[in-house]
């Protein structure tokens, strides 16, 4: 429910799309590194947030 009150408190999506790349992109060179050096409550953690950002886009793409 938050994370549908933050798309709607966004006025434009078209705005928010690129920021999420860029989040998309910083946290899956988390995630490599993380895998590399075998950190696995890191890679965790890096998976949540890459879930949230997943959901964002999916619902920044339905509206």
């Amino acid at each position: 429910m938050e994370e549908v009150i933050r798309v709607y408190r966004c006025q434009d999506a078209e705005e928010r799309i690129p920021i999420l790349r860029m989040e998309l992109d910083e946290e899956l060179e988390k995630l490599y590194e993380a895998l590399k050096n075998n950190n696995f409550h890191r890679i965790d953690q890096i998976k949540a947030r890459l879930e949230e950002i997943r959901k964002e886009m999916l619902m920044l793409e339905v509206l």
